[in-house]
């Protein structure tokens, strides 16, 4: 699967995803400073899945009618450790029928809410 981990997802995280056969594209490594708005064009363009700890997404995109990534994964919690967000990532990826494309997704532990993005067909 093709990710775009914001700046504020650990890079511990990314090399766990990596590892496990993704292709992460990286706005620390890449665009460090980036804008928001740049980096939901870029997984845009990219047809990324955003990963995230940034709550400002939701409003950009539903408020304010932003342009749409791929897809998105918002983390609602503190992770224990770097690698942490990816192994829930890759669990929920392996273990459930959940689809991230096309949809802003929350994940707190124990815990995964979805929404369809506006104007746009489940996929």
């Amino acid at each position: 699967m093709d990710f775009l981990a914001n700046e504020n997802f650990p890079l511990g995280s990314i090399r766990l995803l990596r590892n496990a056969g993704h292709n992460v594209g990286s706005v620390l490594e890449d665009t460090s400073g980036a804008r928001d708005s740049e980096v939901l064009r870029r997984g845009h363009e990219e047809s990324r899945i955003i990963l995230t700890f940034d709550r400002d997404y939701g409003e950009l995109i539903y408020r304010h009618k932003s342009i749409v990534p791929a897809g998105l994964v918002f983390f609602r919690f503190d992770p224990a450790t770097p690698e942490e967000p990816a192994a829930i990532l890759l669990e929920i990826m392996e273990k459930s029928k959940i689809t991230l494309m096309g949809k802003f997704t929350v994940v707190e532990r124990g815990r995964i809410r979805q929404r369809v993005f506006s104007g746009m067909p489940e996929r």
